[in-house]
């Protein structure tokens, strides 16, 4: 490796690989390279060509565990939707609990935004502790809600924490797996948000049961559920190192390289390392690159990018996220009250459904994920996309019909979920792997917060006001502007969408910083 002033730097085979640091360390490092200086290096080459080990298993859990947590929120949120309707809850209407759930996105529109554009600057590990906080304290103050107001207020800190994570964490895994495993890895872990929505769900059946808990009390516990898991996050989070590409652009190439050294010391075993094996003995064939360090993307950069450089990719995450948010959280967000409403389930009862509803979540992206890997991502992206509004608009033929019954209805959504996890999921991966590595995190934040504000929160208000409505062909007309916008943004990705499979993320998409 070469440093900025041209002086050779120590081989990774020439030290004994420290283990994994806790922190950057900087202080006992030596100053970045200036902004604007030359380095190359081998690092991104050497992240992509590690096996997947235990390291990368652990910063899954640590990280990926965050779409737990989103899930759980939603659900929380749904679950208790009819209790929050009760004088013992918080005496909200249909149209306070549609718009309490699109404050919720609100937030985590402008938290992706403004977290987004900091984890690009200030780096990725910073800010994936300060959104998990923000959203801890958030949470647990929303059980603690006195009205509407209040608790739409509360509920919107909370999307913003979930926001910010979203673009810190996204961009940390994609950084940090290799590009073989990185689509189904990238399925599994956005799948797992369904893990969380079976939590909430199991957890609102116990805490709004009038034989456990008094349900007056127990919606306000169920937050802490969320709070809990932060807890622990936090503590989970703490060895997790920075984003070596990260610090690389950013002229810290010692922290970089020794980050790296200690991932192939866990990987391959300290004195295999120091002896040249593993990763280390075929260092001289990594692909070495140059490139030209900057303190900061500007954001007349960020935008020639989106929209000169890079316009078709920009429309087709815009076309990806609009319509997998829409389609998501319009259904998802109301389903409590479309069982209560038009099925006159009871309140503490609605956890049963959506238990299997989020199975079906589940194991879409856990059995479909290889395929995004193997058979390419423009094919498959394409074809959940399409099936999944095919599916939704028969179901929601089937609902304004009266043909289906609340248990039918819920193995309807176990199909047409089991598709459209898998296709959600996609437009996460995709919009954070085809732009490059400096305005990663905004990317991610532009694409969430827009398709999320147009897609997610127009999504529940609008059926809010459907379901007041008392007619099922109302709420039908709402499930089917939903599948229209599967079906155009399938055709969109068959069009432009970017064959990014088994490709490291550099070849997907240059990085600015790179040079010839």
């Amino acid at each position: 490796m070469i440093s900025a002033a041209g002086n050779r730097l120590p081989h990774p085979d020439s030290a004994q690989a420290a283990p994994l640091p806790r922190r950057d360390a900087r202080a006992t490092e030596p100053a970045a390279a200036p902004s604007g200086s030359i380095i190359e290096t081998d690092i991104p080459a050497r992240l992509d060509a590690l096996p997947f080990g235990r390291f990368r298993v652990l910063v899954i859990v640590a990280l990926g565990i965050t779409w737990i947590l989103d899930g759980l929120e939603v659900t929380l949120a749904g679950s208790l939707s009819g209790e929050l309707k009760q004088s013992s809850g918080l005496g909200l209407s249909n149209a306070e609990v549609g718009l309490a759930s699109s404050c919720y996105l609100a937030g985590a529109v402008l938290g992706a935004f403004f977290f987004g554009w900091l984890t690009d600057r200030l780096g990725r590990k910073k800010l994936f502790t300060v959104t998990l906080v923000v959203y801890l304290l958030a949470t647990a103050a929303t059980g603690l809600s006195w009205n509407f107001w209040s608790f739409a207020l509360f509920r919107f800190f909370t999307g913003a924490g979930i926001g910010g994570e979203y673009t810190a964490i996204n961009s940390t895994i994609q950084e940090l797996i290799p590009a073989r495993l990185r689509g189904w890895t990238d399925l599994m872990i956005n799948g797992s948000f369904w893990l969380g929505a079976a939590l909430g769900a199991g957890g609102s059946i116990v805490l709004l049961d009038p034989a456990f808990i008094n349900p007056a009390i127990g919606w306000r516990l169920a937050f802490l559920i969320g709070a809990t898991i932060g807890l622990v996050i936090v503590m989970m989070r703490l060895w997790i190192p920075e984003s070596p590409r990260w610090l690389v652009t950013h002229g810290r190439t010692q922290a970089a390289e020794r980050i790296v050294r200690a991932i192939e010391a866990q990987v391959f075993g300290a004195s295999r390392a120091r002896a040249g094996s593993g990763a280390n003995a075929g260092a001289a064939a990594h692909q070495r690159v140059r490139l030209r360090t900057r303190d900061h993307t500007p954001l007349r950069d960020v935008a020639h990018a989106l929209f000169v450089t890079f316009r078709q990719r920009t429309l087709v995450g815009l076309s990806l996220m609009i319509a997998q948010a829409f389609f998501y959280n319009a259904i998802f967000f109301t389903y409590a009250l479309i069982l209560t409403d038009f099925y006159g389930a009871p309140v503490d009862q609605v956890g049963w459904y959506i238990l299997p509803f989020a199975a079906g979540n589940v194991l879409g992206p856990l059995l479909l994920g290889r395929l995004f890997d193997t058979v390419g991502r423009r094919i498959m992206i394409a074809s959940t996309y399409a099936l999944s509004g095919v599916l939704l608009a028969a179901t929601a033929y089937l609902f304004s019909k009266n043909l289906l019954s609340a248990g039918e209805l819920t193995a309807a959504w176990m199909i047409v979920f089991f598709v459209a996890s898998a296709a959600a999921s996609s437009a996460y991966l995709t919009v954070s792997e085809i732009f490059p590595l400096e305005l990663r995190a905004l990317a991610i934040a532009f694409f969430y917060a827009i398709g999320t504000g147009i897609g997610g929160i127009a999504g529940p208000l609008l059926f809010g006001f459907l379901i007041s409505s008392g007619s099922r062909s109302s709420v039908a007309i709402g499930y089917w502007i939903g599948a229209v916008l599967m079906v155009v943004a399938a055709a969109v990705q068959a069009v432009w969408g970017v064959a990014a499979e088994r490709k490291p993320l550099e070849a997907v998409s240059r990085p600015l910083a790179f040079v010839d």
